[in-house]
């Protein structure tokens, strides 16, 4: 049986996957290259990136928010760091 959260991380890879194919926003693509150089592995990059669509996902549903391309183009260019 799958759990909740294996739903739910395989939709934001899937948020990174279409993102990374489309090219938008192009900072998901730039960040992912730059974690890579720094030594991330693919897996540690991807999974830093599922952090920022998390958070941003979470402040969109939970908080009431509208999605902010800002905000999250900040939080991937801040990465490693994380944005919690």
């Amino acid at each position: 049986m799958t759990s909740d959260a294996d739903i739910a991380r395989s939709a934001i890879f899937e948020v990174i996957d279409n993102q990374l194919k489309a090219g938008n926003p192009p900072e998901v693509k730039e960040t992912l290259k730059r974690l890579l150089a720094s030594g991330h592995s693919e897996k540690e990059a991807r999974r830093l990136l599922g952090c920022v669509v998390t958070v941003e996902i979470f402040a969109v549903l939970n908080e009431g928010r509208e999605y902010d391309q800002a905000r999250y183009v900040a939080a991937l260019r801040a990465l490693p760091k994380l944005p919690f």
